[in-house]
């Protein structure tokens, strides 16, 4: 299938054709505004479909939100009934079509030739009435005041917030793109949404872009595995320069080895690491209610468990050749020796975060 992209090197485009790329059986068209009408009045006669993504919402005159919205799309369906075809299109419009405004009034325009183009022709077109999309390759100061923030956050600069009240309609690049894609093989035509749109207010933007940042200082992570924290936080980690890609952790550090806390979640516990010298026994305590898991991913070690009451006692040898996780039970005081020659590597997992406060933690030895 012959593909055209209008407006490729845009932020909508730019994902999309990464999408597009992976198949093989496609064959892309690119038409940006640096090249000539010429040159896209020919791709247009030659291609099976058209994701017509051109568009200009930031000109420099109101002339411009027509020549690059409305007349745009004459140009292409002009082109198409000329030459008899009845290629399938695709626009990105925007919900400001519903708008009194130039850039509403163009994007309006540009619908209209579409459907009139479909009624002709008897093709399918896809209109799809864009919210604010937000996500990865999004420019600052230009596609919405998610990428502004991000960017302006990421970098350590201050952000405008005019209304912690205003509630904006979100959609997520991926969502947008594979809605697309669904498109290629579609047997309808008309309006199409893209689904979930998220409501959230700038003050909930806000709120969440700073726990993103303060993750490096407090390790604490929202809940970013799924819905619109997973999709922000992704677009976040997109605006960071390319030098603060690591950060440093803070640990503690003696004679018997280290201990770094690693993440802390909001409700599925912490990861820690902890190195121990040879020799060294570490450990010593019992927890009421607070359980952990062991894995030792370098060295060899004896992990030893004893229960407080019954005093029945129960040990692990584990080492790195066999990747094994080891529960620190409740009711289990516990230790664990290093008995390797090397040092001895720990990853922990606690069901809590610890609380300086209730660390549930009582020393007893094994």
């Amino acid at each position: 299938m012959k593909i055209l992209v209008t407006g490729s090197e845009g932020f909508i485009a730019k994902n999309l054709i990464e999408h597009l790329k992976r198949d093989e059986s496609i064959e892309l068209y690119f038409f940006s505004k640096k090249d000539s009408l010429n040159l896209l009045k020919a791709y247009v006669q030659e291609v099976d479909f058209i994701f017509h993504l051109a568009g200009v919402n930031r000109p420099q005159s109101v002339e411009e939100f027509y020549e690059g919205n409305s007349n745009l799309t004459q140009i292409i369906t002009d082109t198409l009934k000329e030459a008899k075809k009845n290629t399938p299109i695709l626009l990105s419009s925007s919900t400001q079509a519903e708008l009194d405004n130039d850039y509403g009034k163009s994007k309006l325009k540009a619908e209209e030739l579409l459907l009139e183009y479909a009624k002709d022709m008897g093709a399918k077109v896809y209109i799809y009435r864009l919210p604010n999309v937000f996500g990865k390759w999004s420019k600052p100061n230009y596609n919405s005041v998610i990428a502004t923030w991000c960017y302006n956050i990421a970098n350590d600069l201050e952000i405008q917030v005019n209304s912690r009240d205003t509630v904006l309609s979100l959609v997520y690049i991926d969502d947008v793109v594979k809605s697309f894609i669904q498109k290629l093989n579609s047997n309808d035509s008309g309006y199409c949404k893209v689904e979930p749109v998220y409501q959230k207010s700038l003050g909930e933007i806000e709120e969440l872009l700073y726990k993103f940042k303060a993750n490096r200082e407090t390790l604490v992570i929202p809940n970013v595995a799924s819905g619109f924290e997973r999709a922000l936080y992704a677009t976040y980690l997109s605006f960071l320069p390319t030098d603060k890609f690591s950060y440093e952790l803070k640990g503690h550090q003696d004679s018997r080895g280290t201990f770094y806390e690693v993440l802390k979640t909001i409700d599925s516990g912490q990861f820690s690491l902890s190195t121990t010298a040879p020799g060294i026994k570490r450990g010593g305590h019992y927890h009421h209610t607070k359980n952990e898991k062991f894995l030792v991913v370098k060295g060899e070690a004896i992990i030893e468990l004893r229960h407080i009451v019954t005093n029945e006692k129960v040990s692990y040898k584990v080492s790195d050749k066999k990747i094994e996780i080891v529960e620190m039970i409740p009711g289990y005081t516990h230790n664990i020796k290093n008995i390797g020659s090397d040092e001895l590597v720990l990853l922990l997992w606690a069901n809590e975060n610890y609380d300086d406060s209730n660390p549930d933690t009582y020393y007893l030895e094994v």
